[in-house]
């Protein structure tokens, strides 16, 4: 492999939009691992089984074909990946809307995709670092985390300052005085460690059904229904996975759908219809911009590490 790297072609059977799909992936505008240049393609850093990859995504519309390009030990490992990483095995015809509301926000987003990974590790480190914190200060975590013990990914990605996730080694042997400093207070960091103990089990999940993935999951310490729904999203295109305990979901969910906003018992109740898609209401809500008017104060930044994280 030159420096030019692999290249694949991947005609999808529908229009693709990169970026929407990819969206959940990026841990804030200033992820180390994202990228998004002049030319509008989607870089990312990724640690395949194989080793560190440079992958670049660009959709062509005229083409009606997606181009990537990949850089790197796992290079030819994430190529292959990028059909299921777009989309390309998920299926929405079993989703009944049920609501007027849902069914249009479907019309006006025919071509809505959940993408799968199968990077289990990828999505689980910063689902646990953003446990019981502002977006700000998971977003600088992970970043400050990425910078300090991760690698520059290879190839062009090195000119774009694109990095590559710690390995699990790597990540069993950050001191806790070094978490610390990454803001990430013990709770956390006792789970992140945990995690990377076991961190071939935990790939391994990507294989099982969803109903024993999230078992398995949720029986490490200090994994509990958020994070395992944050990791099922994005690492198994989990059409039913839905973040019990976030802050907003259940309020914005509640008010888009009944003009009135849930708390999270009311939300599972009312989304109970729906099993096994309830991840696609959400996803639908999302879609259609229907996030309850923000009226309150926003959440602060703490000034302090607390000793317990209480949702996982």
């Amino acid at each position: 492999m030159g420096d030019d790297g692999l290249t694949r072609e991947w005609r999808p059977a529908w229009p693709c939009s990169v970026g929407s799909v990819l969206r959940p992936h990026r841990r804030g505008a200033g992820d180390p691992t994202y990228r998004v240049d002049e030319a509008g393609r989607h870089w990312r850093g990724i640690r395949t089984p194989l080793g560190p990859a440079t992958l670049c995504l660009k959709s062509r519309p005229r083409e009606g074909d997606v181009l990537a390009r990949a850089w790197g030990p796992g290079a030819e490992w994430v190529l292959e990946s990028v059909p299921a990483m777009l989309g390309a095995d998920d299926d929405w015809s079993a989703f009944e809307p049920r609501l007027p509301v849902l069914a249009d926000a479907l019309k006006h987003h025919p071509h809505s995709r959940l993408g799968r990974t199968g990077l289990v590790m990828e999505a689980l480190v910063p689902a646990i670092i953003e446990q019981k914190v502002t977006g700000q200060e998971a977003f600088a975590g992970f970043r400050m985390l990425v910078h300090r013990f991760g690698e520059r990914a290879p190839g062009p990605g090195a000119d774009l300052k694109l990095w590559v996730q710690p390995t699990p080694e790597q990540l069993r042997q950050v001191p806790s005085w070094e978490w610390l400093r990454l803001h990430v207070d013990p709770a956390r960091s006792r789970t992140i460690v945990t995690v990377a103990r076991v961190a071939d089990a935990v790939e391994r999940t990507a294989s099982l059904s969803p109903e024993e993935a999230e078992r398995r999951l949720r029986s490490l310490p200090g994994i509990g229904v958020w994070t395992s729904a944050e990791v099922r999203q994005r690492a198994f295109g989990d059409p039913d996975a839905v973040s019990f305990g976030d802050y907003h979901v259940a309020k914005d969910v509640g008010w888009a759908l009944t003009g009135t906003p849930f708390d999270d018992a009311e939300l599972e109740q009312y989304l109970e219809p729906w099993r096994p898609q309830r991840g696609r209401v959400v996803t639908l809500v999302y879609l259609a911009g229907l996030r309850r008017p923000r009226h309150g104060a926003r959440m602060s930044p703490r000034t302090h590490l607390p000793a317990k994280v209480t949702r996982t």
